[in-house]
């Protein structure tokens, strides 16, 4: 009998979608960052879920607000990556009984204080306990919205549309990944003048997710090595295989390149090309990124 370990994450997904109801036209559903649903009118709404582990995206040793911070910003970084904006939260929290009071309330003010940058609101949640000495876990589930005009999907590429990404990539277990900045600035900035014909933001790796995008949207694609956007220290390597580095992969048609790169105006937030998407059956394929059931994580 076949295991997580077997087949993975995005198989496991797959299989899944298939046993249970689903909206016959939705805006978007399983496979973007987050669903979309068509309620009419000129705003769309996003709807987004995230968790937390204990061992898996944060150490035992991790403070609690580093950990609020993060489990709030992976799912601003999400609502950026469709063009979007948050709006309301809800937080379960499962817990071992040996937790302090204290680091809950400190795991409180992270996630505080990251809707009070980014915007959004706690709307309500739950509280459930664990056997003693099991994993804590965050889950997130949030609504955004987007306008219907500045909605952008994984699976609308097209061959010869070329590539960028946002900051820099690789090394994220030395402190990123639990003090990152969501690109929702640059993704509002974007999608306004010059909006891409596909975006995502690098949770699982460029090698992991750069194949998702190409799937979605049955392409091809080819990346620049020497030009990936290094964070200091690290090697091509680890830019596309260490994940958690939440930036913003997105493609542009070629014609707009030009007049993108001179008009970025982001001088903290490098804008980088790294690549081109190809015709299906042409390109690359990646190694490395993180994959889920296989290996314990930061």
């Amino acid at each position: 009998m076949k295991t997580l370990r077997d087949i993975g994450e995005d198989a496991l997904i797959d299989r899944l979608i298939g046993l249970v109801p689903r909206d016959a036209n939705p805006a978007a559903g399983p496979g973007d960052d987050c669903a979309v649903i068509d309620q009419g009118g000129s705003t769309l709404l996003l709807l987004k879920t995230d968790a937390l582990v204990e061992h898996v995206h944060f150490l035992p040793t991790a403070p609690a607000h580093a950990v609020g911070w993060k489990a709030a910003a992976r799912v601003v970084s999400d609502f950026a990556a469709m063009g979007g904006k948050p709006e309301h939260f809800l937080i379960t929290l499962a817990l071992p009984p040996e937790t302090t009071v204290d680091w809950v309330e400190n795991l409180y003010r992270g996630f505080g204080g990251c809707l009070e940058k980014f915007g959004g609101f706690l709307a309500g949640g739950e509280t459930s306990g664990v056997p003693a000495g099991s994993a804590a876990v965050i889950s997130i589930a949030a609504t955004g919205s987007v306008s219907r005009e500045n909605l952008v999907l994984r699976s609308t590429v097209k061959p010869g549309d070329i590539l960028f990404v946002t900051g820099t990539l690789g090394g994220s277990i030395h402190g990123k990944h639990l003090d990152f900045t969501p690109r929702i600035r640059e993704a509002e900035w974007l999608v306004t003048h010059f909006k891409p014909s596909a975006m995502m933001d690098l949770s699982d790796g460029l090698g992991k997710d750069l194949a998702r995008l190409a799937a979605a949207s049955a392409c091809g694609f080819r990346i620049e090595r020497e030009n990936l956007p290094l964070t200091p220290g690290c090697t091509a390597d680890q830019a596309i295989g260490d994940g958690e580095d939440f930036e913003l992969l997105f493609t542009i048609h070629e014609s707009l390149v030009g007049n993108l790169q001179a008009a970025w105006p982001f001088t903290d937030t490098p804008l980088t090309r790294i690549g081109k998407m190809e015709e299906a059956g042409n390109g690359e394929t990646l190694e490395g990124g993180w994959e889920h059931f296989q290996a314990s994580h930061q």
